[in-house]
């Protein structure tokens, strides 16, 4: 099988062009290459498929297998291959997810993909006053947010002093959430800037999220706390996320990088 190993802002995921591959169990070839020392390494696996109502398909699985709705760095790689690859030679590109069909739009260098900027569509603030939990012994309050994926947004003084290593899997697993849940805890910077380090289901601690970024931004802006267009600095890098107010839809702009081809024949 044929692969690209991409990442956005080092939040790295398996890519296989299904135009020309087949995967007949992505979850458990998710599982056998996402280990760093025993397969590829990444937090997960993408397969770019043909679509009847996109210019293509994006199916995303966690490193534990589990299949997500939608993946914010993922989708922007998803674009720059089809850019970079030929499969879209237009600057806007359709992706049908599982969250419904996504547009984005390329800002080329040198005839590749450089930045893309993806509506999101409109996330779903579940939490309209803060809810409290129970977590690790202590009371911790957040938002839900509905991204496609479910999120807690939790704003804390100094996200750097969550000891996210140790506890971060409680907060997934937390009764709460039956699903499990993505966990970021933020911390409002000024009122255009947020510093966000997160939680992924499925996946543990990742170095950037973009699904995240604007749950985060969607969160804070409702009581007030941030503008519409806000930066968000995550341990891989920096997004830079757009709310409309008027029509409630949200945009994502940030870069994609191809790091490598390979072939594998790891088999289970």
């Amino acid at each position: 099988m044929k692969f690209t190993k991409m990442h956005g802002l080092g939040n790295d995921y398996i890519f296989v062009d299904c135009f020309a591959e087949t995967v007949t169990d992505p979850s458990r070839t998710a599982q056998l290459l996402s280990p760093a020392h025993f397969g590829i390494g990444a937090d997960g696996l993408i397969l770019i498929e043909p679509s009847a109502k996109a210019d293509c398909r994006m199916r995303m699985f966690n490193a534990d297998g589990t299949e997500g709705r939608m993946c914010g760095n993922g989708i922007r790689c998803v674009g720059k291959y089809m850019y970079d690859h030929g499969r879209a030679v237009k600057a806007e590109i359709t992706v049908e997810t599982l969250d419904g069909i996504k547009t984005l739009q390329i800002s080329p260098e040198n005839d590749k993909a450089a930045k893309i900027r993806v509506d999101m569509g409109v996330p779903v603030l579940e939490s309209p006053q803060p809810e409290k939990i129970t977590v690790a012994g202590s009371e911790w309050e957040f938002s839900a947010v509905d991204v496609g994926s479910p999120h807690a947004v939790y704003l804390v003084p100094n996200c750097e002093e969550v000891p996210l290593e140790k506890i971060g899997v409680l907060f997934e697993h937390a009764a709460r959430f039956p699903n499990r849940v993505n966990s970021e805890f933020v911390q409002i910077l000024d009122r255009t800037h947020l510093r966000m380090r997160v939680w992924e289901r499925g996946s543990g601690i990742t170095l950037a999220c973009g699904t995240g970024a604007v749950a985060s931004v969607v969160a804070s802006h409702a009581r007030g706390l941030t503008d519409a267009s806000v930066e968000v600095q995550m341990d891989g890098g920096a997004l830079r996320i757009e709310i409309d107010d008027t029509t409630g839809h949200a945009f994502m702009t940030g870069p994609a990088v191809e790091v490598f081809q390979g072939e594998t024949t790891l088999v289970d």
